[in-house]
Formats: C-alpha cells, structure tokens, sequence
C-alpha cells in the first residue's frame, strides 16, 4: 500500500500553514501531499481566506525536497486545458519531476458564483473535461504542430515547452477521481494513469475499480496499467482519551451541529479513524478490497503532530 496527504487549504489555511504541512508530510514519510482546488471556504465557516492551488503548489516545488506535489482535483471551469498543461509543466520543471494532477469537471458552485466565473450545466462540465483530458494530453505527447478540434477549445500547431520533466513517464502522473461511473470508467480508460475513488469505503471501491478495469480492456488497454486508489477521511490518535479530544476538535472545526458521537458513528465504518492499531486494521481492509494507494483526507490541517502519527501508522 502507498500513502499521500490530502488536504483541504480552503479552510482557511496560509501558504506558510500549507508548506508546514507538506513539510510534515515529507517528515512523515508519505509519498505525495495534495491540495484541493477550490476558492470557497468549506467545510467550516465560510469567508475564510483561501489561495489558488497552483500558485502554492509552485512555492511548495521550491520549498519541498522529496515528496510529491499535486492537485485532487483541479476543475476545467477554471484550469482551461492549455492553461493547465502549461501550470502543470512548469511546477513540474520547478519540482524536478514531482509533481502529479487530478483533473475534474467541477462541483461546488461557489467557487464560482463568487468570483464570476461561469458554471454549465453538469452534462457540459463533463463534455468540457473529455475535450480538456484530450488536449493536456496532447500538448504534453504529440509531435510539434499538433491539431486539435473539439466544440469548445481548438488547438492549432501546437508548440509547447518546456515539456514535463518526469522522470520515467511521459507525462505527470494524471488522476480521474469520483464514483466510477460508465462515462468517467471510459475517460480513464483513454487518459489516466491512476483513478480515485472519492468517497471511499472498503465496501465501496470494488464495483468501481471493475468498471474502469473493464472500461481498459474494452479500449485495448492493459488494466494493471492504471493504479486504483481510493480517498478516505482520516482522524486517529494514540489513545482512546486523545481520539475523543481530536474528534471534538474535528466537529469544531468543520462546524458540524452533530454531537460528537454522532459525528463519529457516521463515519466510523469507511474512515480511517481511532487508535493506530485500528487504524492498520482499516487500512488492511481497503488493501484487500484492491486499493493500491490511500489518499489520506485531512480535515485538521494544522495538526501536525496527527501527520506525523500517520506516518508512524503507514511504515508499520
């Protein structure tokens, strides 16, 4: 099993919060630290302060030595295709090759609303990332002057650099995440290397992993050939005593009007959550449902010393 940090900056967090994080994560051990790509504040209160993803994530390329860096996930509405590849490629070069990109449709309208930017329907937004997947792809693998026509951005004899550096690969690392239904088995099929499961649970991610496996043979592709992975909500602690001290604090800081135990027992059967020794049991559950990498969700940000247990749980 593989480990990456995720995190949810949006809530509030300052690019000095964001690169203690990642650092800890780094210390950690883990292999990878994302951040969402969202410009509202959630959950929690809203008008919180909130950075772009891409601009931290190019302080982190500097600021970091080791780990990987990357985005779960950035939306088409506002990382148009040619604009994304060249974001990408250039916090790629800055990283030396360690960067990775979920790409998605977009949800949440009030990153939008807020700030102007428009928001199609969810049919469009879905089309818009099937055109999208197709053009970062291409700018990054097709021969110089490389075409592309699609009903809503065109390309016309492409030349891009610098090209991305990773090491190995082609291309960064390129991640389709959500519930694995027919359209999105088939776009990970065509360009993805990796496919996340959002919202997982062990009992969840099988039937989802068989439609993209299925969705790779179908278009003459190997399935092994694309890592399943699966984001999952973390909160653990040494102790009883010490897990029931976080999880108050998690309600507090999401502002959820549930009561703690009632916040937990929502949770209890698909997060990673409690003590480490149930915590690895989890782990082991998701391992034997066929995830092959955990993106662990972190919704206390700022507690640095929960990263560094997580670490200490995921080298065991």
């Amino acid at each position: 099993m593989r480990f990456a940090l995720m995190t949810e900056p949006q809530q509030g967090l300052t690019y000095d919060e964001i690169l203690a994080l990642a650092r800890a994560a780094e210390a950690a051990g883990l292999e990878a630290f994302f951040r969402s790509d969202h410009y509202a504040s959630f959950p929690g209160p809203a008008g919180l302060p909130t950075t772009d993803a891409w601009a931290t994530l190019a302080g982190l390329a500097r600021d970091t030595s080791t780990i990987r860096i990357g985005s779960l996930v950035s939306p088409v509405t506002f990382r148009v295709p040619g604009a994304c590849a060249k974001q990408v490629a250039t916090v790629d070069e800055m990283s030396s090759g360690r960067v990775e990109v979920g790409m998605g449709a977009g949800w949440n309208d009030a990153d939008h609303l807020q700030l102007g930017i428009p928001f199609p329907p969810l049919k469009e937004r879905y089309d818009r990332l099937e055109e999208a997947l197709a053009i970062v792809h291409g700018l990054w693998t097709e021969p110089d002057g490389w075409n592309y026509h699609g009903a809503t951005w065109q390309v016309t004899d492409a030349l891009f650099r610098p090209r991305p550096t990773t090491a190995g690969r082609r291309h960064p690392n390129l991640i389709l995440g959500g519930e694995g239904g027919p359209r999105l088995a088939r776009l990970v099929a065509t360009h993805a290397d990796e496919f996340n499961r959002t919202s997982a649970s062990p009992g969840n991610v099988r039937d989802a992993y068989q439609r993209a496996r299925a969705a790779c043979a179908a278009a003459g592709r190997d399935p092994d050939s694309v890592v399943l992975s699966a984001m999952v909500g973390v909160l653990v602690a040494d102790s009883e005593s010490e897990m029931r001290d976080r999880v108050r604090e998690q309600v507090a800081f999401v502002g959820s009007s549930s009561s703690a135990e009632e916040w937990l027992a929502e949770r209890r059967d698909r997060w990673i959550m409690g003590t480490p020794d149930q915590a690895r049991q989890r782990i082991e559950e998701f391992a034997a449902a066929g995830v092959q990498r955990i993106m662990l969700q972190d919704f206390l940000p700022r507690d640095l010393e929960m990263v560094a247990l997580l670490g200490r749980i995921t080298a065991a």
